[in-house]
């Protein structure tokens, strides 16, 4: 069983940035998707950024540019950079890894989240 663990979220002004990390106790593998999704309060979950075994990344139209998502290689956990935040970014955050791909994880869920953190940008 696998357990994400958020950390790297809190209040920032609006133009500021912040970068999640997450970690993972089980094992996750290298060729898992991992990924980023956010939940807006009142709004469904909102998948941000994805990297697969490959390290090719893909990302939300919503943060394409801003938000840059990699990988810890030896732990095969993601990061999320988060650059020129805006008060509409103001969400949880969740940590997201799943063995399928990463259509798949972003279209059905991801097997494995965790608890989430709070970004505030006020």
């Amino acid at each position: 069983h696998v357990q994400l663990v958020e950390s790297g979220g809190g209040s920032v002004q609006a133009g500021g940035s912040l970068r999640l990390s997450c970690a993972a106790s089980g094992r996750t593998y290298s060729k898992w998707c991992m990924g980023w999704f956010r939940q807006i309060s009142g709004k469904e979950r909102e998948g941000l950024a994805t990297i697969d075994s490959r390290g090719i990344t893909a990302y939300a139209d919503s943060v394409k540019g801003r938000f840059t998502i990699s990988k810890d290689k030896s732990k095969n956990t993601p990061y999320l950079q988060m650059n020129s935040l805006k008060p509409e970014d103001t969400a949880m955050y969740y940590c997201a890894a799943d063995p399928a791909v990463c259509v798949i994880m972003v279209y059905t869920g991801p097997k494995y989240w965790g608890q989430g953190t709070q970004v505030t940008v006020s």
